[in-house]
């Protein structure tokens, strides 16, 4: 996929198991632009179809950024890009329901939306230069309560609120301490140690990989939750995107300056 500011997202087979997705948006940090995550979406879809068994998702190697995140420049048209339909969220269900393994292969730093995009694969290998930092805060934004669950369950209670109070950066060696990373290595090393977990996964029996991971997506999802306390988030959450935070927090961004916020 090509575009006037360089986007791409481009699939490299590395064998019939194996498959390499590499997205760039190099002109704005790899930011998730929507037209960036629609060519991801499609990407994951044809993949599929094609029954490969392991995925490896990431930007190139070596750039200080991973992934900015949500390209801020659409938020100015979107008070919400985090709802259930958006391009994110989309991508999101996508990697969780791959019938076959998704591993992110994470290099530099890793910001908002980005961040969760990396904890929705199944595995994530990544160097010393990654961290990992939620942003929304910044700005104003009120995460999904689908969004946190997702952290929830991967996270200890006491850092996840660190991450989305502070939007302070959680780097390589936490993230392999809490259990966010599954291997950390040297930057020279970093795409032999994806292949090689991918060639572990790749050579096993894939049905039943991809019964064992649609099991354990179901069993995370058992989170019930009383329809009064979901409409009780979902004011709360409309309150924060209609306020005058968000904007401010928007234009604070755009302009390169700390926000001032006043809580309405």
């Amino acid at each position: 996929m090509n575009s006037a500011s360089s986007t791409t997202v481009t699939v490299n087979r590395v064998d019939e198991r194996i498959a390499r997705l590499v997205f760039s948006n190099p002109t704005h940090r790899n930011a998730l632009s929507a037209q960036l995550l629609t060519a991801l979406d499609e990407s994951l879809i044809a993949l599929a179809s094609q029954r490969i068994p392991v995925v490896i998702l990431g930007s190139e190697v070596g750039q200080s950024v991973w992934s900015a995140g949500h390209d801020i420049r659409e938020l100015q048209h979107d008070r919400d890009p985090i709802a259930y339909g958006k391009p994110l969220e989309q991508v999101l269900r996508r990697i969780r329901a791959y019938p076959g393994v998704v591993v992110a292969l994470v290099s530099g730093s890793v910001w908002g939306g980005a961040v969760d995009l990396v904890m929705s694969c199944d595995m994530v290998v990544a160097d010393r230069s990654a961290s990992f930092a939620m942003t929304p805060v910044n700005i104003g934004l009120p995460y999904t309560t689908s969004g946190l669950l997702r952290f929830f369950n991967n996270l200890p209670i006491h850092v996840l609120k660190e991450m989305f109070f502070t939007a302070q950066k959680l780097d390589a060696v936490r993230a392999e301490r809490f259990g966010l990373v599954n291997r950390l290595v040297d930057t020279d090393v970093l795409e032999a140690t994806a292949l090689e977990l991918a060639h572990g996964i790749a050579c096993k029996a894939p049905l039943a990989v991809a019964a064992v991971k649609e099991q354990l997506r179901i069993l995370e999802d058992l989170q019930p939750i009383p329809v009064q306390a979901m409409e009780q988030i979902a004011e709360l959450r409309r309150q924060a995107c209609e306020s005058a935070d968000f904007g401010e927090g928007l234009a604070a961004f755009a302009e390169r300056r700390p926000a001032a916020f006043n809580g309405n």
